[in-house]
């Protein structure tokens, strides 16, 4: 079978498979789901050979004092925490609002509301650690008006899928790209917020080399140069699950204007803030954060 034909019955099975578990999961009770996805995890874990050493590779250069031991218990707990995600994806997709909000914890959402009231709109800055889809979630069920921007995913199916998830929730979808860098400043004038996940190594978008766990890393500078244009403040909001199951979303003061008046200089600075923010968050996090993703990937 030809390569492209491989990656095409590759997508069509990820594709039935996802749609058959939402199918049946959305229907169940979370407790049910939950330990469902945590099993899919473990197996992913075993299965996926190049994303596992990868994974390994990665806690090495971040946590080098770190025992082997120790960060093969890291890897296993972050399977699990990334099945759990699935299993509450499927989840949300039929979730009561009142059920969402009584499984989460917030905090600092206050911050949003000062710059919505203040009339500037804000960036919304936050990572792939916890679950990014459930904070999407309880922003919108809190009256967070937001925008997001998203990155294409590999298979339109399933691109379509994620879209209609947020969309649930009262999230403006935007593919990244030139037109969704203007949408979204159009959105934040329109005192909205503009939501983007920056702790990925983006091939095609503009970026800046900034420090993550003590090495330069390539990091999307949008959010800087939307919030520079848009005279808009810069929110750290992220999330994690506790032990208990309850998911802790928490918004952060917004960054500090940077004082220099030339504006590369500028973005990289406000880049390189939002960015301590989000290692400061995987930091207290480690099991949660999507530790297989070629974050040092473009070396400077």
């Amino acid at each position: 079978m030809a390569r492209d034909g491989r990656r095409k019955l590759k997508h069509d099975l990820i594709y039935a498979g996802f749609r058959a578990f939402l199918g049946a999961g959305s229907r169940l009770p979370l407790g049910m789901t939950r330990p469902l996805g945590r099993t899919v995890g473990r197996a992913a874990l075993l299965l996926a050979a190049r994303d596992r050493a990868r994974a390994e590779a990665h806690l090495r250069l971040a946590w080098p004092e770190m025992e082997d031991a120790d960060r093969r218990r890291m890897l296993r707990a972050t399977a699990r925490h990334l099945g759990e995600t699935l299993a509450e994806v499927v989840w949300l997709w039929r979730a009561r609002p009142e059920a969402i909000l009584a499984r989460t914890e917030i905090h600092g959402f206050e911050h949003l509301r000062a710059a919505l009231d203040a009339g500037r709109g804000a960036v919304l800055v936050t990572c792939h650690c916890g679950n990014w889809e459930w904070l999407n979630a309880v922003l919108g069920l809190e009256g967070i008006p937001m925008t997001l921007a998203v990155r294409a995913l590999y298979d339109p199916r399933m691109g379509a899928l994620a879209t209609r998830l947020r969309s649930r929730f009262g999230a403006r979808v935007l593919e990244r790209g030139r037109s969704a860098g203007r949408g979204l400043l159009a959105a934040i004038r329109r005192n909205r917020v503009a939501g983007l996940l920056i702790d990925q190594d983006i091939r095609g978008v503009p970026g800046v080399f900034v420090p993550f766990f003590g090495r330069e890393a390539w990091t999307p500078s949008g959010a800087a140069q939307l919030a520079l244009a848009a005279n808009a403040p810069v929110i750290p909001a992220f999330i994690h699950r506790r032990e208990d199951g309850v998911h802790v979303a928490q918004a952060h003061p917004p960054l500090p204007v940077p004082e220099t008046a030339d504006r590369d200089s500028a973005v990289r600075e406000l880049t390189a803030a939002a960015t301590a923010a989000i290692e400061a968050h995987v930091r207290r996090h480690p099991p949660q954060w999507v530790w297989m993703h070629r974050r040092w990937r473009t070396r400077p």
